[in-house]
């Protein structure tokens, strides 16, 4: 996310998830990255987004 924003900062971002959740520490971190870069990050939900997928 952080190098496609800093290719292009006005493009909007697209994040597949696909989840079971679980993992708190990782989730965490990309939530913090999807707060940091410029662009607007949209989530798709391709299958399962549970718990932590689901933040």
């Amino acid at each position: 996310m952080v190098y496609l924003s800093i290719e292009n900062d006005t493009k909007d971002l697209y994040l597949f998830i696909n989840s079971p959740g679980k993992w708190v520490i990782p989730g965490l971190a990309i939530y913090d990255t999807m707060q940091f870069v410029q662009p607007d990050v949209h989530t798709i939900c391709m299958r399962l987004a549970a718990s932590m997928g689901s933040f």
